[in-house]
């Protein structure tokens, strides 16, 4: 084993440069610029190879003016969804945020003794972490952000998918993002194609899939992205890729969890700390609402943030309980070709209590709306669905997590 040396020492260290430590980095800055934060970052980006949409409500005025130094496209005129029996379009306004805008946001409003890219973690402890290679950073309060560990405290199903970004040889004319085009070939999963309008001549389209196992097919979600832009008139040259495998939760044991993977005094935050949406695995108000909760307590020391967050996280998975159950009937109560339905029916219902679905803030009365009414699947697969249990949520051997 490489000795330690001497290195850096910081007041807080973010391990993990994704949305959930980026964030966090962002809010200490705006909350103390005298602050000494150190953000540690496995790779050369920050924020990796992603995109990440969210509506515009989802947000209250602290997170918007977090978010205000940060490139990121808005459709104020809405967003469209299709299904086979039917069609619609939600004036609500839709946003998104490439990684490339995140990672150029954050070494622009950052220190630049922040930053750390490149720089994989060793070993990290209450008092700091040591990087690959030696150098140690010391601070007050480590907060671990780097990522999902895989675990069969949980269980559920799992979210794949591929995302092209195309450059297309004339205007597509396609004025607002279609978040749900669920009229294609299902391909034994609840399948949909969504598309954003990043500019007049450029389109980012992603084939997704809610499937029973997390195999990503490369070369059949290639070809499917081929067809479906051919089917819609896109011709054009890809420009970046992103793929994704992602749980969707559906029932575990958190507390079991957190015994696992915790390290003491060590503060988890993010997709570590199962901070997300269960069903639509939607991160940013989860990650902008972590990051404002760690500077507002900036002060505390490293064991109490750990405390402090470990509680959050309990009262994330105490109030997102509604959508595990939603995902246990998803996966357990159609067939895969039939899910589509659920989604369908759900896209009938009010834009408010849609708005308050995806920010993971349902009330007593929407619930009891989503639930009511002509049911999209047998009552009698729903009652077996949510008397069952899914399979444990741990990765085949060679497939992909999305950090």
């Amino acid at each position: 084993m490489t000795p330690a040396t001497s290195g850096a020492r910081a007041d807080i260290a973010i391990l993990g440069g994704g949305l959930a430590g980026g964030l966090i980095a962002l809010a200490l800055r705006r909350a103390d610029p005298s602050l000494a934060v150190v953000l540690v970052e496995a790779g050369e980006m920050l924020g990796g190879n992603h995109r990440w949409s969210w509506l515009e409500s989802d947000l209250n005025n602290d997170g918007q003016a977090l978010l205000a130094p940060i490139r990121k496209i808005h459709w104020p005129v809405g967003y469209d969804v299709h299904f086979p029996e039917h069609s619609r379009r939600l004036e609500s306004t839709y946003v998104s945020l490439s990684s490339t805008d995140f990672d150029a946001a954050l070494r622009r409003e950052l220190a630049q003794s922040t930053i750390h890219t490149g720089r994989k973690v060793a070993s990290v402890d209450a008092r700091g972490a040591t990087l690959e290679g030696g150098k140690r950073i010391e601070a007050r309060c480590v907060i671990d952000a780097r990522g999902y560990i895989p675990s069969d405290a949980f269980e559920g199903g799992w979210q794949v998918f591929m995302g092209r970004h195309l450059r297309t040889h004339a205007p597509h004319d396609v004025d607002r993002p279609i978040v749900m085009d669920a009229k294609v070939a299902q391909h034994d999963a609840f399948r949909f194609v969504y598309t954003l309008p990043l500019a007049a001549d450029e389109l980012f389209v992603e084939d997704t899939y809610y499937q029973d196992s997390p195999v990503l097919d490369r070369a059949a979600l290639s070809s499917r992205i081929d067809r479906y832009c051919e089917a819609m008139g896109w011709h054009g040259e890809p420009v970046a890729f992103e793929t994704g495998v992602l749980p969707v939760v559906t029932g575990g044991d958190l507390a079991r969890y957190q015994r696992e993977v915790r390290v003491p005094g060590v503060a988890m935050a993010g997709a570590r700390a199962m901070i997300s949406h269960p069903l639509t695995s939607y991160t940013l108000p989860f990650a902008v609402e972590t990051a404002l909760l760690v500077a507002d307590n900036r002060d505390l020391p490293g064991e109490q943030m750990a405390a402090l967050l470990e509680a959050h996280a309990r009262r994330v998975w105490q109030r997102t309980g509604f959508y595990r159950m939603l995902g246990k009937m998803l996966f357990g109560a159609a067939k895969p070709e039939e899910r589509y339905r659920i989604f369908s029916r759900f896209y009938r219902l009010s834009p408010g209590l849609i708005e308050r679905f995806y920010a993971a803030r349902s009330t007593t009365p929407d619930k009891l709306r989503v639930l009511t009414g002509k049911p999209p699947v047998p009552i009698p697969h729903a009652l077996r669905a949510l008397a069952s249990h899914r399979p444990p949520l741990a990765p085949q051997e060679g497939t992909s997590t999305n950090g």
